[in-house]
């Protein structure tokens, strides 16, 4: 894996002709990369310190409106700058882009220089100070599911997104031949992204036709969400140049799978040792593991909104789909919402399988994290695990089953409030009404094909 591009090497690549495009990037509330790209000069005369961006990027949707209703910015406040801040540990080659570089940037205020609250990076930063705190660091890593269709994006569109047809076709779980088909994207995936400094693992066919499987390796949380960001931005640049169109959308189809963004997670102490582990305790769980674990189920409900944001997240969570529906824990078994994954040995983790792939990884790992530092606090009781088909398991407790319900759970949250201040959930709450406020306001195509003639 190529090393972090250091500022000294930059301006050598600079002068040489090699580099000419700088991408100053922040991370939105829907986890894309928005910014500028700057003559690769300009950057490291004056723009490596600081540039501006306009506030609404944090307060907009999927279409870049500018819905009513935040408090942090508005037409009445005339929607002014927010300071872009670059991070310059994340400064990084794009290989799959020519003679371009990227970094990644904090948002501040403009007149104070400090965090926006609400920025995906500073929730997140947040959660590890606290979690710094109490003498942990978490350690994560991230699944990215994907579909990949025979067409264009640009295709795709102008047909109306109609009669969408994937890359393969039938299901490529594991398979090496059909993905052998997708390899003219898959390989520069992998090889591009480990050269920009993203430890990839491997990829894989998933249980569907034309749906594919990026892993990365696990790492320090900030680093994880910063890595799972540009790996889905370089899918979709990397299709595109290939002529092809790719989705992370959860369910786009009624009668496929969904696709889903798992997130594993463990704590370390900072003399190094896995907190999680205990070789005396049970499935080698310690009371540390155990506490979090309970925090981690306790506080699902009110955090779910953070993995699934839009109406389209909840239509994944089908029984026997591999997608979960109730928030239990279970021993390596993947019917079960948080799944024990390494138990008997020193990897012992937490797998969370509710998040969907359309999640903004800042924001997942920022809420797990605020709950179960909420467990261990309060030395939360562990439930006995579920076992045998979760999907079953009676009086088990549901995941929220549409966005209304869980951007009300969120709205009431004492602990999210706690962790990340009520200007943060209220913030994020107006983004779950203004989600629900759209789709109520179109007709779609079931609507009138249902009722067109009968109704």
């Amino acid at each position: 894996m190529t090393k972090a591009l250091t500022t000294d090497r930059l301006k050598k690549l600079v002068s040489k002709g090699r580099i000419d495009t700088v991408l100053a990037c922040i991370v939105d509330m829907q986890g894309r990369l928005m910014g500028k790209r700057f003559h690769a000069q300009n950057f490291i005369d004056s723009a490596w310190e600081e540039t501006h961006c306009c506030n609404y990027l944090l307060a907009t949707d999927l279409e870049m409106a500018t819905p009513e209703g935040y408090v942090s910015t508005s037409w009445e406040s005339g929607y002014g700058d927010y300071v872009m801040k670059p991070d310059l540990s994340t400064l990084r080659l794009v290989p799959w882009l020519e003679g371009t570089a990227m970094v990644l940037c904090d948002v501040l205020d403009h007149h104070t220089h400090q965090d926006v609250p609400h920025s995906p990076r500073a929730m997140l930063k947040r959660q590890i100070a606290r979690l710094d705190d109490l003498g942990f660091k978490a350690t994560m890593a991230t699944e990215l599911e994907f579909f990949i269709f025979e067409k264009s994006f640009d295709a795709i569109a102008k047909r109306g997104f109609r009669n969408l047809k994937p890359i393969s076709a039938y299901n490529e779980d594991y398979h090496i031949f059909q993905t052998t088909k997708e390899e003219h994207i898959m390989r520069p995936l992998r090889n591009y992204l480990y050269e920009a400094g993203v430890p990839i693992e491997s990829s894989k066919g998933e249980a569907e036709a034309g749906q594919e499987e990026l892993n990365i390796r696990y790492s320090p949380a900030l680093d994880c969400a910063d890595y799972h960001t540009i790996a889905k931005h370089a899918t979709k640049e990397i299709a595109w140049q290939q002529g092809h169109a790719v989705t992370f959308l959860p369910k786009w189809h009624k009668d496929r799978v969904g696709s889903a963004s798992h997130i594993h997670q463990s704590l370390w102490t900072k003399s190094g040792k896995p907190a999680f582990y205990d070789a005396d305790g049970e499935h080698t769980m310690s009371d540390t593991l155990r506490h979090y674990m309970a925090g981690l189920l306790k506080y699902a409900p009110e955090y779910t909104y953070f993995l699934a944001p839009y109406i389209n997240s909840y239509k994944r969570f089908v029984k026997g789909t591999f997608a979960p529906t109730k928030t239990v824990w279970s021993v390596d078994n993947r019917t079960a919402g948080f799944r024990l994954c390494g138990a008997g040995g020193k990897g012992v983790r937490v797998e969370c399988r509710i998040p969907g792939a359309d999640m903004n990884p800042y924001l997942g790992q920022a809420v797990l994290l605020a709950a179960g530092i909420k467990g261990i606090k309060e030395k939360l009781e562990l439930q006995p695990a579920t076992t045998g088909d979760a999907y079953a398991a009676k009086d088990a407790p549901e995941i929220p089953t549409n966005l209304r319900d869980a951007t009300e759970l969120l709205r009431g949250s004492e602990l999210l409030r706690e962790a990340f201040g009520d200007d943060v959930v209220d913030h994020y709450c107006r983004a779950g009404e203004w989600e629900q406020e759209e789709f109520a306001a179109v007709v779609t195509d079931y609507e009138i094909a249902r009722g067109f003639e009968r109704a």
